[in-house]
Protein backbone atom coordinates (compact mmCIF):
# COMPACT_ATOMS: atom_id res chain seq x y z
CA UNK A 1 0.00 0.00 0.00
CA UNK A 2 1.32 3.43 -0.97
CA UNK A 3 0.57 6.33 1.37
CA UNK A 4 1.14 10.01 0.63
CA UNK A 5 1.02 12.54 3.45
CA UNK A 6 0.49 16.18 2.49
CA UNK A 7 2.28 18.39 5.02
CA UNK A 8 5.55 17.75 6.83
CA UNK A 9 4.75 19.41 10.14
CA UNK A 10 4.38 17.79 13.53
CA UNK A 11 1.22 15.87 12.60
CA UNK A 12 2.27 14.99 9.07
CA UNK A 13 5.64 13.62 10.13
CA UNK A 14 3.99 11.63 12.92
CA UNK A 15 1.45 10.11 10.51
CA UNK A 16 4.22 9.28 8.07
CA UNK A 17 6.23 7.61 10.80
CA UNK A 18 3.46 5.31 12.00
CA UNK A 19 2.64 4.36 8.40
CA UNK A 20 6.31 3.47 7.77
CA UNK A 21 6.42 1.49 11.03
CA UNK A 22 3.41 -0.44 9.73
CA UNK A 23 5.43 -1.43 6.67
CA UNK A 24 3.72 0.91 4.20
CA UNK A 25 5.51 2.91 1.53
CA UNK A 26 5.25 6.58 2.52
CA UNK A 27 5.91 9.85 0.74
CA UNK A 28 5.71 13.08 2.74
CA UNK A 29 5.10 16.16 0.60
CA UNK A 30 5.69 19.75 1.67
CA UNK A 31 6.28 22.96 -0.28
CA UNK A 32 9.18 23.88 2.00
CA UNK A 33 12.52 22.06 1.79
CA UNK A 34 13.26 23.29 5.31
CA UNK A 35 10.05 21.69 6.58
CA UNK A 36 10.94 18.43 4.86
CA UNK A 37 14.38 18.44 6.47
CA UNK A 38 12.78 19.06 9.89
CA UNK A 39 10.31 16.25 9.26
CA UNK A 40 13.07 13.83 8.34
CA UNK A 41 15.11 14.75 11.41
CA UNK A 42 12.06 14.56 13.65
CA UNK A 43 11.15 11.09 12.41
CA UNK A 44 14.74 9.82 12.61
CA UNK A 45 15.06 11.05 16.20
CA UNK A 46 11.74 9.48 17.15
CA UNK A 47 12.58 6.13 15.53
CA UNK A 48 16.01 6.16 17.20
CA UNK A 49 14.40 6.67 20.61
CA UNK A 50 12.00 3.80 20.00
CA UNK A 51 14.88 1.58 18.89
CA UNK A 52 16.89 2.44 22.00
CA UNK A 53 13.92 1.40 24.13
CA UNK A 54 13.55 -1.83 22.07
CA UNK A 55 10.05 -0.81 21.03
CA UNK A 56 11.05 -1.34 17.40
CA UNK A 57 13.73 -3.69 16.08
CA UNK A 58 13.69 -2.71 12.39
CA UNK A 59 15.00 0.87 12.44
CA UNK A 60 16.60 0.74 9.00
CA UNK A 61 13.54 -0.87 7.41
CA UNK A 62 11.26 1.85 8.82
CA UNK A 63 13.45 4.70 7.60
CA UNK A 64 13.81 3.09 4.16
CA UNK A 65 10.03 3.22 3.71
CA UNK A 66 10.04 7.03 3.81
CA UNK A 67 10.49 9.47 0.93
CA UNK A 68 10.43 13.26 1.30
CA UNK A 69 9.51 15.47 -1.63
CA UNK A 70 8.43 18.97 -2.62
CA UNK A 71 6.88 17.52 -5.79
CA UNK A 72 3.45 15.92 -6.13
CA UNK A 73 4.54 12.99 -8.32
CA UNK A 74 3.59 10.34 -5.75
CA UNK A 75 -0.04 11.47 -5.57
CA UNK A 76 -1.02 9.62 -8.76
CA UNK A 77 0.34 6.33 -7.34
CA UNK A 78 -1.09 6.64 -3.85
CA UNK A 79 -3.72 4.28 -2.47
CA UNK A 80 -4.21 6.52 0.56
CA UNK A 81 -3.65 10.27 0.83
CA UNK A 82 -3.76 11.94 4.23
CA UNK A 83 -3.78 15.74 4.25
CA UNK A 84 -2.09 17.34 7.27
CA UNK A 85 -1.64 20.99 6.28
CA UNK A 86 -2.33 23.82 8.78
CA UNK A 87 -5.87 24.10 10.16
CA UNK A 88 -7.19 26.67 7.68
CA UNK A 89 -10.29 25.80 5.65
CA UNK A 90 -9.30 27.59 2.44
CA UNK A 91 -5.86 25.99 2.48
CA UNK A 92 -7.38 22.55 2.93
CA UNK A 93 -9.93 23.17 0.17
CA UNK A 94 -7.18 24.27 -2.21
CA UNK A 95 -5.23 21.12 -1.33
CA UNK A 96 -8.20 18.86 -2.04
CA UNK A 97 -8.92 20.57 -5.36
CA UNK A 98 -5.40 19.64 -6.43
CA UNK A 99 -5.67 16.10 -5.03
CA UNK A 100 -8.94 15.61 -6.90
CA UNK A 101 -7.16 16.36 -10.17
CA UNK A 102 -4.13 14.14 -9.52
CA UNK A 103 -5.22 11.14 -7.41
CA UNK A 104 -6.42 7.91 -8.97
CA UNK A 105 -10.14 7.14 -8.88
CA UNK A 106 -10.07 4.56 -6.09
CA UNK A 107 -7.74 6.51 -3.79
CA UNK A 108 -8.84 7.23 -0.22
CA UNK A 109 -8.76 10.99 0.43
CA UNK A 110 -8.47 11.74 4.14
CA UNK A 111 -8.09 14.97 6.07
CA UNK A 112 -6.47 15.14 9.48
CA UNK A 113 -8.48 18.22 10.48
CA UNK A 114 -9.38 18.31 14.15
CA UNK A 115 -12.45 20.52 13.85
CA UNK A 116 -13.19 21.77 10.30
CA UNK A 117 -16.09 20.49 8.24
CA UNK A 118 -15.33 17.31 6.29
CA UNK A 119 -18.32 18.08 4.09
CA UNK A 120 -16.99 21.53 3.12
CA UNK A 121 -13.56 20.12 2.34
CA UNK A 122 -15.08 17.30 0.28
CA UNK A 123 -17.39 19.68 -1.60
CA UNK A 124 -14.53 21.04 -3.75
CA UNK A 125 -13.88 17.57 -5.20
CA UNK A 126 -15.78 15.58 -7.82
CA UNK A 127 -15.81 12.59 -5.45
CA UNK A 128 -17.03 13.67 -2.00
CA UNK A 129 -17.99 10.07 -1.27
CA UNK A 130 -14.26 9.22 -1.22
CA UNK A 131 -13.41 11.86 1.40
CA UNK A 132 -13.28 11.15 5.14
CA UNK A 133 -11.82 12.65 8.30
CA UNK A 134 -8.96 10.76 9.94
CA UNK A 135 -8.17 12.80 13.04
CA UNK A 136 -4.92 11.62 14.62
CA UNK A 137 -3.81 12.75 18.08
CA UNK A 138 -0.42 14.23 18.97
CA UNK A 139 2.16 12.84 19.31
CA UNK A 140 0.93 10.44 16.63
CA UNK A 141 3.53 7.68 17.24
CA UNK A 142 2.56 7.52 20.93
CA UNK A 143 -1.18 8.22 21.03
CA UNK A 144 -3.30 5.16 20.17
CA UNK A 145 -6.51 6.98 19.23
CA UNK A 146 -7.76 7.68 15.70
CA UNK A 147 -11.08 9.48 15.26
CA UNK A 148 -12.85 8.70 12.00
CA UNK A 149 -15.31 11.38 10.86
CA UNK A 150 -17.97 10.82 8.23
CA UNK A 151 -18.75 13.70 5.89
CA UNK A 152 -22.29 14.17 4.61
CA UNK A 153 -21.53 12.11 1.49
CA UNK A 154 -18.83 9.74 2.78
CA UNK A 155 -19.66 6.26 1.46
CA UNK A 156 -19.77 3.06 3.49
CA UNK A 157 -16.94 1.70 1.34
CA UNK A 158 -14.74 4.71 2.12
CA UNK A 159 -15.43 4.39 5.83
CA UNK A 160 -14.58 0.68 5.81
CA UNK A 161 -11.36 1.35 3.88
CA UNK A 162 -10.39 4.03 6.39
CA UNK A 163 -10.97 1.56 9.24
CA UNK A 164 -8.75 -0.95 7.46
CA UNK A 165 -6.01 1.67 7.16
CA UNK A 166 -6.38 2.59 10.83
CA UNK A 167 -6.02 -1.05 11.82
CA UNK A 168 -2.85 -1.36 9.73
CA UNK A 169 -1.46 1.66 11.58
CA UNK A 170 -2.19 -0.03 14.90
CA UNK A 171 -4.71 2.59 16.05
CA UNK A 172 -7.79 2.20 18.21
CA UNK A 173 -10.69 3.95 16.53
CA UNK A 174 -13.83 5.82 17.44
CA UNK A 175 -16.30 7.22 14.91
CA UNK A 176 -18.03 10.57 14.69
CA UNK A 177 -21.14 9.62 12.75
CA UNK A 178 -22.07 13.23 11.93
CA UNK A 179 -19.91 16.09 10.73
CA UNK A 180 -20.43 18.76 13.38
CA UNK A 181 -17.63 21.17 14.43
CA UNK A 182 -15.08 19.54 16.72
CA UNK A 183 -16.54 16.09 15.98
CA UNK A 184 -16.53 14.00 19.18
CA UNK A 185 -13.32 14.62 21.07
CA UNK A 186 -12.51 18.28 20.44
CA UNK A 187 -16.11 19.34 20.95
CA UNK A 188 -15.81 17.97 24.49
CA UNK A 189 -12.13 18.63 25.21
CA UNK A 190 -11.59 22.13 23.80
CA UNK A 191 -14.12 23.92 26.07
CA UNK A 192 -12.35 22.39 29.07
CA UNK A 193 -8.96 23.58 27.78
CA UNK A 194 -10.42 27.01 27.01
CA UNK A 195 -11.70 27.32 30.58
CA UNK A 196 -8.25 26.41 31.90
CA UNK A 197 -6.85 29.27 29.79
CA UNK A 198 -9.44 31.67 31.25
CA UNK A 199 -8.40 30.54 34.76
CA UNK A 200 -4.78 31.42 33.98
CA UNK A 201 -5.72 34.75 32.38
CA UNK A 202 -7.84 35.73 35.38
CA UNK A 203 -5.13 34.72 37.86
CA UNK A 204 -7.15 31.96 39.47
CA UNK A 205 -4.27 29.52 39.22
CA UNK A 206 -0.96 28.87 37.52
CA UNK A 207 -0.52 26.45 34.62
CA UNK A 208 1.45 24.16 36.93
CA UNK A 209 -1.36 24.05 39.51
CA UNK A 210 -4.07 23.48 36.92
CA UNK A 211 -2.19 20.70 35.16
CA UNK A 212 -1.24 19.01 38.44
CA UNK A 213 -4.89 19.09 39.45
CA UNK A 214 -5.90 17.22 36.32
CA UNK A 215 -3.16 14.65 36.84
CA UNK A 216 -3.81 13.97 40.52
CA UNK A 217 -7.51 14.75 40.64
CA UNK A 218 -8.82 13.29 37.38
CA UNK A 219 -6.20 10.71 36.49
CA UNK A 220 -4.94 12.42 33.32
CA UNK A 221 -1.38 11.60 32.30
CA UNK A 222 -0.85 15.22 31.20
CA UNK A 223 -2.65 18.42 32.07
CA UNK A 224 -4.59 20.47 29.46
CA UNK A 225 -2.13 23.36 29.23
CA UNK A 226 0.94 21.23 28.70
CA UNK A 227 -1.07 19.24 26.17
CA UNK A 228 -1.87 22.27 24.00
CA UNK A 229 1.74 23.41 24.36
CA UNK A 230 2.65 20.12 22.73
CA UNK A 231 -0.07 20.30 20.06
CA UNK A 232 0.56 23.99 19.30
CA UNK A 233 -1.22 27.02 20.73
CA UNK A 234 -2.04 28.22 17.21
CA UNK A 235 -3.57 24.87 16.29
CA UNK A 236 -5.69 24.88 19.46
CA UNK A 237 -6.86 28.45 18.76
CA UNK A 238 -7.83 27.63 15.17
CA UNK A 239 -9.85 24.66 16.41
CA UNK A 240 -11.59 26.78 19.05
CA UNK A 241 -12.41 29.43 16.46
CA UNK A 242 -13.92 26.75 14.23
CA UNK A 243 -16.16 25.60 17.09
CA UNK A 244 -17.20 29.18 17.88
CA UNK A 245 -18.00 30.00 14.26
CA UNK A 246 -19.58 26.63 13.54
CA UNK A 247 -22.06 26.63 16.41
CA UNK A 248 -22.41 30.42 16.83
CA UNK A 249 -22.59 29.77 20.56
CA UNK A 250 -20.80 32.05 23.09
CA UNK A 251 -19.83 29.08 25.24
CA UNK A 252 -17.16 28.30 22.63
CA UNK A 253 -15.62 31.82 22.60
CA UNK A 254 -11.80 31.42 22.56
CA UNK A 255 -9.94 32.85 25.53
CA UNK A 256 -8.30 36.20 24.64
CA UNK A 257 -5.05 35.02 26.23
CA UNK A 258 -4.68 32.41 23.50
CA UNK A 259 -4.98 35.08 20.81
CA UNK A 260 -2.31 37.20 22.51
CA UNK A 261 0.03 34.24 22.77
CA UNK A 262 -0.35 33.48 19.07
CA UNK A 263 0.21 37.15 18.19
CA UNK A 264 3.40 37.07 20.29
CA UNK A 265 4.63 33.87 18.65
CA UNK A 266 4.44 31.84 21.86
CA UNK A 267 3.05 28.70 20.22
CA UNK A 268 4.19 26.09 22.72
CA UNK A 269 6.90 23.48 22.49
CA UNK A 270 7.62 24.10 18.79
CA UNK A 271 8.70 27.70 19.47
CA UNK A 272 10.23 27.06 22.90
CA UNK A 273 7.60 28.97 24.85
CA UNK A 274 3.88 28.62 25.54
CA UNK A 275 2.32 28.14 28.94
CA UNK A 276 5.70 26.65 29.82
CA UNK A 277 9.26 27.42 28.69
CA UNK A 278 11.22 24.75 26.80
CA UNK A 279 14.88 24.47 25.92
Amino acid sequence: MNVTVIGGGLMGSGIGQVAAQAGLNVTIIDVSEASLEKAQNRITDSVDRLAQKNKITNREDVLSKLTFSSQWDSVSQADVIIEAVPERLELKKDTFKKLDQLAKDDCLLATNTSSLSITKIASVTTRPEKVIGMHFFSPVPMMPLLELVKGYKTSVETYEFAREVGEKLGKRMITAEKDYPGFLMNRIWLPMVNEACFAVMEGVGTPEEIDQGFIDGYGHTMGPLKTIDMAGIDTALWAMEALYEGFNDPKYRPCPLLKKMVEAGDLGRKTGRGFYTYR
